[in-house]
Formats: structure tokens, sequence, C-alpha cells
């Protein structure tokens, strides 16, 4: 199963622009934990999906509200010339496809 399957909200936005986040909404405790506590969904695996460090991932856990939130240091500052997605509106899809 993916993150996809499990998440009803999966979205991705900009942070300031140097950063990217991407925020996970689950209906149950069950999913939320079985994301967050997946050995596939590491800062390291989704480093290696963004092309960064894996010190460049936070993974940000709101239980509360069954919300996970990962914010990733961009390589490029939002609207610069190496810059491909101004708004970071569609960077959720790597993140997405994780298998847990």
């Amino acid at each position: 199963m993916k993150v996809y399957d499990l998440a009803f909200v999966c979205r991705s936005k900009n942070a300031g622009p140097f950063q990217l986040t991407i925020d996970l909404m689950f209906r149950t405790k069950e999913e939320y934990e079985r994301v967050l506590n997946s050995t596939n969904f590491t800062p390291g695996n989704i480093a290696s999906l963004y092309h960064v460090k894996p010190e460049q991932v936070a993974i940000k856990p709101f239980e509360r509200i069954f919300t996970i939130k990962t914010v990733i240091q961009r390589n490029a500052g939002s609207g610069s010339l190496a810059d491909r997605d101004v708004y970071g509106s569609q960077q959720h899809f790597p993140l997405g496809n994780i298998e847990v």
C-alpha cells in the first residue's frame, strides 16, 4: 500500500522561499501510525526522492489531528532561475508514492 492509499489529503506548498512542506492527513490513527512508523518513511528515503541530504528533511508528526508534515529544504529558492515549481504545489507526488 502507498501513502496515497492512506492519506485523504496529500498536498505540497512553499514554506517560505527556501523550504517545501508536504502535508499528509489521515482519517484514522491506524493509517497515520502505519505511515509514520513505516521503515520506508524516513528522512533518508525521502531525501533520495527529492535529491537533498537527509539532514535537509524534517518529519513533523501531529498525532492529535492525524497529520504528518514533511519539511524539505529546497535546492533552489522559489522564483530563482533554477526553480521548477514556484509555488511548490506539484511536489507531493514522490512522497505519496512511498510504499508503506
